[in-house]
């Protein structure tokens, strides 16, 4: 009981921070921006056609257009304002949650793996990441 009190309070923290706050801002900017929510609307409706296309891929009378629309539209939502905003937000947050998600599993066991990326191999290595192919000088 204690631990989801906890977790309520943590919840509660993460909502009520700056960066909580920005998100839920950003959202409620998003829902109720008629320009972005067509936007949104019109790439959504490409992408249902794109994934219909995609089954008989090149061969579908329709790829190409189908393609290069569904590229057009994610572009014009992508850059659409509001859209930026809402995405910078949605990041910082995931970000949060992320670092908390590492926290607490680490005070639990060092060999629990978390969620999304793993703040320690993006902040704790200079060499340009253990993935890089090179070695790595992480320590």
């Amino acid at each position: 009981v204690q631990i989801l009190q906890s977790a309520d309070e943590l919840a509660q923290m993460i909502i009520k921070s700056q960066i909580g706050e920005n998100y839920f801002i950003s959202l409620y900017k998003l829902q109720n921006d008629p320009e972005a929510q067509e936007k949104i609307k019109s790439f959504t409706t490409i992408k249902e056609r794109f994934e219909e296309v995609q089954r008989f891929g090149k061969y579908h009378p329709d790829y190409k257009y189908v393609n290069l629309e569904t590229r057009t539209r994610k572009r014009e939502m992508d850059l659409h304002p509001t859209v930026i905003e809402f995405k910078k937000a949605e990041n910082q947050l995931q970000e949060v949650l992320d670092h908390i998600s590492v926290i607490v599993a680490n005070s639990v066991s060092k060999h629990i793996k978390t969620p999304g990326g793993n703040p320690f191999f993006e902040s704790g290595c200079s060499s340009g990441g253990c993935g890089s192919g090179g070695s790595c000088g992480c320590s």
